[in-house]
C-alpha cells in the first residue's frame, strides 16, 4: 500500500482468499484492505500512539441517522463526558480534498456536534473546530491531541 503522511505503523494484516484482510482494533475484527481502510487504520493509530486518544472512547464505522436515511462515519472519538469529540472523514490516497467532501462530513457532524472535524486522505489532513452555538469554524494548524 502506499506510503502516508502519518508515522508508520504495524498493521496486523493476513492473507486470505478474499485478498489482504487487517485487524481493525475498534471493531476486533479482520476487515478487506481496500486504500480507503488503509488510510483509516493508519490514521487511527495516529489518533491512539501519537495523540493519546483512549481506544475504548472511539467508535469505527458506526451509524447515524441523516434525514431519515443511514450514514456511515468513519472515526468517531468521544471524550470523557461521552460526547463527541472528534469526527474523522477518511478516503482512499487517490480522492482529492474538496469542498464536496468536507460537505459530506459537515453534514454528519450537524448531528454528531463534534467539537473538531477532520478530513483526510491519508497525504493531507485538515481539522477546523467547530463552534455550534456561534456557527464559526477556524481551521487549525494541527490535530488536538487528547485531553
Amino acid at each position: 500500500m502506499e506510503k502516508l503522511n502519518l508515522p508508520e505503523y504495524e498493521l496486523v494484516l493476513k492473507e486470505t482468499s478474499d485478498g489482504k484482510e487487517v485487524w481493525d482494533p475498534v471493531r476486533k475484527k479482520y476487515l478487506v484492505l481496500t486504500p480507503e481502510e488503509w488510510v483509516r487504520q493508519n490514521f487511527l493509530n495516529f489518533l491512539i500512539n501519537d495523540l493519546g486518544y483512549p481506544l475504548s472512547l472511539i467508535r469505527n464505522e458506526g451509524g447515524l441517522k441523516y434525514n431519515g436515511r443511514q450514514k456511515r462515519t468513519d472515526i468517531l472519538a468521544y471524550g470523557n463526558d461521552g460526547l463527541p469529540l472528534i469526527l474523522v472523514e477518511c478516503k482512499a490516497t487517490t480522492v482529492k480534498i474538496s469542498s464536496d467532501v468536507f460537505e459530506q462530513a459537515s453534514v454528519y457532524n450537524k448531528e454528531l456536534k463534534s467539537k473538531y472535524l477532520i478530513v483526510t486522505n491519508g497525504l493531507q489532513h485538515f481539522c477546523c473546530e467547530q463552534n455550534f452555538s456561534t456557527g464559526d469554524v477556524t481551521f487549525l494548524e494541527s490535530i488536538p491531541k487528547y485531553q
